[in-house]
């Protein structure tokens, strides 16, 4: 849960989706400190994309790894855990929270790719502004999920969950288990 050997410095593959996600947000932010110069924001669209997913834009500020890959494998080894012979009821319970939230974020991920790639295409700064607009929502409900029913929270139900509420309950899951 907390390293795995093919990550930056082994870390767990959570924190690095959270840390990517960060430089994802961020470089998405910075696009709107220059709108109207169109080179600008396909820099920081690009390193939108290193972050998210360096097999799109090997070069950038990320870590190497990406959200995309760092989120698929906590997916798959949260699942893992909680189909293991023995995963206590804490586990599987949890599991279930930290793997719709997951399951969010690589959806959301895949949109922000095409919305980054959307405006590395565009002729104009005029065209990529709502874009802009959309990848850094799309880069905030990665990082800090989103309240979809509008009631005041987000959780970690699909549709909310993002990896904020998937590092929320790995927490809550490691700590009943006393780890």
């Amino acid at each position: 849960m907390t390293m795995w050997k093919e990550t930056p410095n082994n870390q767990g593959f959570l924190p690095v989706a959270v840390a990517d996600a960060k430089v994802a947000a961020t470089h998405a932010g910075y696009m709107q400190k220059s709108p109207d110069n169109l080179d600008s924001i396909k820099l920081h669209a690009g390193h939108v994309l290193n972050a998210l997913d360096p097999s799109v834009e090997p070069k950038g500020p990320g870590s190497g790894f990406g959200v995309k890959r760092a989120a698929a494998g906590a997916l798959q080894h949260i699942q893992l855990a909680a189909k293991s012979e023995g995963a206590s009821k804490g586990v599987q319970t949890h599991a279930g929270h930290v793997s719709a939230s997951l399951a969010d974020v690589n959806e959301w991920t895949d949109q922000a790719i095409a919305t980054a790639q959307k405006i590395r295409a565009a002729t104009s700064a005029s065209a990529a502004a709502p874009l802009v607009t959309e990848l850094i929502a799309q880069t905030n409900n990665i990082a800090n999920g989103v309240d979809a029913n509008k009631d005041g929270s987000i959780g970690w139900q699909t549709g909310e969950g993002g990896l904020a509420q998937a590092q929320q309950h790995m927490g809550l899951m490691m700590k009943g288990e006393g780890l």
